[in-house]
């Protein structure tokens, strides 16, 4: 089986985050969604630690499989937005596009970041 990660996920990930590491030890396969690598490219590039970061990119990206955003994903996209907007609990964009990323693979996520239990047909893995 595999994982999705989000972007806290990510960043503990690369922060060798313990409790983070038991949590997925298991699994083989890691995946991050291009929305995550995105915010997470932002993110270093605001950091004291960017060279570090962007190196360890550099080397360990190639063992990830980042998925990348298609029709199918921007429907799923559509469809939980829709869900969302219904039942009055927005999320933030970006999040959005994660959760179809999830539910277009079918495959669970790993994050710190509540508002993903909300959306149906989503497998979340907290940490």
């Amino acid at each position: 089986m595999a994982l999705i990660l989000d972007t806290n996920a990510l960043s503990a990930f690369v922060d060798g985050d313990e409790a983070l590491l038991r949590a997925i030890e298991s699994e083989a396969e890691l995946a991050i969604p291009t929305v995550v690598l995105g915010e997470y490219l932002y993110g270093i590039s605001q950091s004291k630690k960017r060279a570090a970061y962007q190196a360890w990119i550099s080397t360990n990206l190639p063992f990830f499989d980042v998925i990348p955003i298609d029709r199918e994903t921007a429907e799923r996209y559509s469809e939980i937005r829709c869900e969302l907007k219904a039942a009055g609990t927005p999320i933030p964009t970006n999040d959005l596009w994660i959760a179809a990323v999830v539910r277009h693979h079918r495959i669970p996520l790993v994050t710190r970041d509540g508002h993903f239990r909300a959306i149906q047909d989503l497998r979340v893995v907290m940490w």
